[in-house]
């Protein structure tokens, strides 16, 4: 017998309740909680239907999220500098949270996405190119080559 949730992340309702969950654990958290209260003051009323508009698309392609998440970043980096510390606990209550709740494809999703999605912004936050195949390097010519 496993501990495993029963079910996938199969609609909006399903998303709603993970983003409610992961908040909710967010707002509670030692590291993020003083960033969403204190300095983001965000307000959950308004930020849940975004965020369930942004995960619903990321992982259902409904195209329901139409705004910049990158932006908000930025803006929030100004006034408090967001770091791989933060970025890192908030993947892992992410990640711990979605396991909580659901196991399968979708599930599998939504944490490789937030990982994908997170490395991204922390790297556009450092005035790095926002790209992870930056990190494939092209060997100069004639490097590691062999003579035929």
């Amino acid at each position: 017998m496993t501990d495993r949730p029963p079910r996938d992340l199969a609609d909006r309702d399903d998303v709603v309740g993970l983003v409610t969950e992961f908040y909710r654990r967010a707002f509670a958290d030692d590291l993020l909680g003083p960033v969403f209260r204190d300095v983001a003051r965000m307000d959950l009323a308004e930020h849940l239907p975004v965020m369930a508009d942004f995960w619903e698309t990321v992982l259902f392609r409904t195209g329901a999220y139409r705004r910049n998440a990158l932006r908000v970043h930025l803006a929030l980096n100004e006034r408090a500098p967001l770091t791989t510390t933060h970025f890192t606990r908030w993947w892992d209550l992410w990640r711990v949270t979605v396991d909580d709740l659901f196991a399968g494809v979708k599930a599998e999703l939504a944490k490789a996405q937030a990982e994908r999605i997170g490395a991204s912004i922390l790297r556009r936050l450092r005035d790095e190119d926002a790209s992870e195949l930056v990190t494939i390097r092209r060997q100069p010519a004639g490097e590691g080559r062999t003579a035929p």
